[in-house]
């Protein structure tokens, strides 16, 4: 694996090269986090590998989440014992085999894959994932079925781009506004004195007050831990969409929780997702629903809640918190709420229990549990909400 241009050898060049293939592995990098990298470089030295890494990823990395592929990266271009010396020479630093028993990430492999393809003239160059209209009806047929933790990374960004264009149409209930209509309970005598005024006191018809059809608002929590890492990503990107035209609160939650409305309200589902990894501390830890749950009642809970809310709760249901405290707050989100759904990645597997401290609670007292794991789900998800609002 080379970096940069063999040809010129510059330190500039091997921090280019290295960045985008971080971007290939899917991280945000701009033009301007390259060029700072590079200016950091030049300040740390190249004489320690850990200054050296530690003053890339201060630049280049700005995700929690996004550690780990760095750290693979890194050791992938700069394993060479001898990089201070190949360094100091700018001769270019070639990547070897994984170590055994430490295995890359997939975003990692595929990017690495990516650039060897790159240096071979006899191979096409592709920049960027690109849509094949023809694509086979099997080729289609095992995105749709494939659960959202086995994707490769191009694999990934292609059902993430797909997800967003799934709808979520969700029954709607009679509101409290009344407007005119040719039913209803009650005669619009407002209405119709208007009418008779224009018809010279005669009343031809007697036009009726009918409630508005209203959405039914939403409040969705999504758990961001370390099992639910990819589910959230895609989750949130396919929500951002499916919910545009519908009333709703967003929260994500680990060990704590975090708003992430104003995230929501950015238009590019690029943008949102960047903003929420900003605002998200505690991606990929641990799950306290709980403590996330009495935070939010405390905070939110009178203003968010009420009887025609529909809770979407996203999780595996494997918390780490005091079954007490989750008992306790899932009952008081189920009293002021109309109805409380799970939507649980591990129904994927058949024969799934739900026998965890945290998922045998949700289990007690949630309306249903629906799978959300691939494509296909998501596709139906509209449907078995529907089914399940009307029982409810």
């Amino acid at each position: 694996m080379l970096l940069g241009d063999a040809r010129s050898g510059k330190l500039s060049d091997n921090i280019t090269g290295f960045a985008r293939a971080l971007r290939r592995a899917g991280l945000p990098v701009d033009a301007s986090r390259i060029s700072l990298a590079i200016e950091s470089a030049g300040l740390t030295g190249i004489e320690r590998k850990d200054d050296l890494a530690a003053a890339l990823k201060a630049c280049l990395v700005n995700r929690q989440e996004d550690m780990v592929v760095f750290d693979q990266m890194f050791a992938a271009f700069f394993r060479d014992p001898e990089l201070t010396r190949q360094l100091l020479s700018q001769l270019l630093p070639k990547a070897t085999t994984p170590s055994p028993g430490v295995p890359r990430k997939s975003r990692v492999q595929e990017a690495l894959a990516a650039k060897n393809k790159q240096n071979d003239p006899g191979k096409p160059k592709e920049d960027e994932l690109k849509f094949d209209a023809a694509m086979s009806a099997s080729d289609r047929q095992r995105l749709q079925q494939a659960d959202f933790q086995s994707l490769s990374a191009s694999e990934f960004k292609l059902v993430e781009k797909l997800a967003r264009q799934v709808k979520l149409p969700l029954p709607k209930i009679q509101g409290r506004r009344t407007r005119t209509g040719g039913r209803g309970d009650r005669i619009h005598w407002s209405k119709t004195m208007q009418m008779a005024a224009r018809q010279d006191g005669d009343v031809f018809s007697l036009p009726r007050m009918q409630r508005k059809p209203q959405a039914l608002p939403l409040l969705i929590l999504v758990d961001i831990s370390g099992s639910m890492e990819r589910y959230a990503r895609l989750l949130l990107a396919f929500l951002h969409h499916a919910t545009r035209c519908t009333p709703r609160q967003i929260y994500a939650f680990g060990t704590d929780l975090t708003d992430l409305n104003q995230a929501f309200k950015l238009r590019d589902t690029d943008d949102m997702l960047s903003a929420a990894s900003r605002q998200i501390q505690d991606f990929a830890g641990g799950t306290q629903l709980g403590k996330s749950l009495t935070h939010f009642r405390s905070n939110f809970g009178k203003k968010l809640t009420g009887r025609r809310t529909v809770v979407l709760l996203i999780s595996d249901g494997l918390d780490t918190g005091t079954p007490e405290t989750l008992d306790s707050e899932i009952v008081w989100l189920k009293r002021h709420t109309r109805s409380l759904l799970w939507l649980n990645p591990l129904l994927r597997f058949d024969g799934y229990a739900p026998i965890a401290t945290g998922a045998s609670v949700l289990n007690r007292h949630v309306d249903g549990m629906l799978a959300i794991h691939n494509l296909s789900r998501l596709e139906e998800l509209a449907q078995a909400l529907t089914k399940l609002l009307k029982t409810n």
